[in-house]
């Protein structure tokens, strides 16, 4: 079982005044690959004062002084700040956040390395406040965006390393407009004051949010003493703050990370559904009704093995799906789903393609990297095989487990791992995928299994 990770973006300053000092903060999200994720919102928390604060994208700019945080237009600041531009390197479209702290004639451009101006904007009348600049990129290059306004200069240097189908800097206000070169038209969303108390040295935490393939993904807490300026990733990985998931049974499993994917390390033992309804224990076939089985026929075996489960009980009502992601929750907790051939192929190409999983020479010998440590058959011939010396297994993290199969006989206890996929194998058949490790195999399987079969769920 597996969760999906997601992108959107947003740039986030603060500006604390204390003794004249100023404090930029620009949060930023990255995926496991420190790819860039675009941000939804961002949750602010004031550990040490108890007080908490959601600004939404794209209008997230706000200013922290040493009594409260304000509108950049209520500090007075007399001076020009353009942050470092977020992402960069970026792919085309970047952003960045101004502060003016006096009215005037404002002129934004880009150059490249040579001093060529590649865009030049001129705003005749400006008045004090934050501002948000997006910057497209049509080519790919090293920049240099610069702001002048009242005989001060605030440059960055830009990495662009794709195209944003224009070269164009759009600026949104504190008015609740968006200027170009073309106009000014209305902007997505408001600006928020926030005159909450703010002191140099306060404890805060800082938690982002993106959605993507309409799933809300919470990113890893940064929480930390804010004294000074600084530039804050906001990590999202597969497994975003879930080391652990529980069902509905209350029984808590432990994820594991691999490549871009988030899988439980522990086969599923639920007797019920998300939605409270029950799953039968099992002592007969069926591809009608779900069934639950204890492993070898042994209900002392659940606690660590899991359940069997056949295709019934581990899809619910739902139809096949080799999507990736499958979209199936079936006998999955709330958030997670059970996974498609196509995510099983993920997996088995990511680990393949990771030198140190991979046994021997052929990248195909992934499966003592999957199988777990304990619970197999030992088999001492190929040095590649699962029983091969199997406390040398497990190097993913993945630790599948032995706990066979149920076909109207139990059979493979300490032999097999068997796992359902979401796709079946042909619409005529009863059959569906498996994936399956072997005591003496050394690759990831699959076959076309019958439906009443009881498997694994992971």
């Amino acid at each position: 079982m597996k969760r999906e990770l997601f992108v959107f973006a947003a740039i986030l300053l603060f500006c604390g005044t204390l003794s004249a000092q100023t404090v930029s903060l620009t949060f930023t999200g990255r995926d496991a690959n420190n790819g860039y994720v675009q941000l939804s919102r961002v949750v602010v928390t004031n550990v040490t004062r108890d007080w908490q604060e959601t600004l939404y994208w794209p209008d997230t700019v706000l200013t922290m002084t040493a009594t409260g945080i304000h509108d950049a237009e209520a500090s007075g600041l007399a001076s020009l700040q353009l942050s470092q531009n977020n992402p960069n390197p970026f792919n085309g479209t970047t952003y960045a956040s101004l502060t003016v702290g006096k009215t005037g004639a404002l002129t934004v451009e880009i150059t490249d390395v040579t001093g060529r101006k590649v865009v030049t904007q001129n705003f005749a009348s400006l008045q004090q406040g934050t501002y948000q600049l997006r910057v497209t990129l049509s080519t790919a290059g090293v920049y240099f965006l610069t702001a002048s306004m009242n005989g001060q200069v605030s440059s960055v240097k830009m990495v662009n390393g794709g195209n944003g189908g224009a070269d164009e800097i759009v600026l949104n206000d504190h008015v609740g407009t968006q200027s170009t070169a073309s106009g000014t038209q209305p902007k997505n969303a408001p600006k928020g004051t926030i005159p909450n108390p703010f002191v140099p040295g306060d404890q805060m935490k800082y938690v982002g949010y993106a959605t993507v393939n309409g799933l809300e993904s919470e990113s890893l807490p940064v929480t930390q003493a804010q004294t000074g300026s600084e530039n804050l990733s906001l990590l999202f990985t597969p497994c975003p703050g879930a080391a652990t998931v529980t069902d509905i049974d209350g029984n808590v499993y432990n994820t594991v990370q691999i490549g871009n994917q988030c899988w439980m390390r522990e086969n599923l033992r639920t007797k019920r559904y998300a939605n409270g309804l029950s799953i039968a224990p099992g002592s007969i076939t069926s591809t009608t009704t779900a069934y639950r089985y204890y492993p070898n026929n042994d209900q002392s075996n659940v606690s660590t093995h899991g359940y069997l489960y056949n295709w019934k009980a581990v899809m619910g009502n739902s139809s096949s799906s080799n999507a990736n992601p499958s979209g199936v929750q079936g006998i999955c907790p709330n958030g997670w789903h059970v996974p498609s051939v196509a995510e099983w192929n993920q997996l088995r190409d990511y680990v393949s393609s990771q030198p140190q999983y991979v046994c021997g020479d052929l990248s195909y010998h992934i499966a003592k990297a999957l199988a777990s440590t304990t619970g197999w058959y030992e088999y001492e011939y190929g040095e590649c095989t699962v029983g091969n010396d199997p406390s040398t297994n497990n190097a993913t993290g993945f630790s599948a487990l032995p706990a066979g199969d149920y076909g109207g006989n139990y059979g493979d206890f300490g032999y097999g791992a068997y796992f359902w996929s979401t796709t079946e194998f042909n619409v005529n058949y009863t059959n569906a995928i498996n994936r399956y490790l072997y005591y003496y195999g050394a690759v990831l399987s699959g076959v076309a299994a019958y439906r009443y079969s009881g498997f694994s769920v992971c």
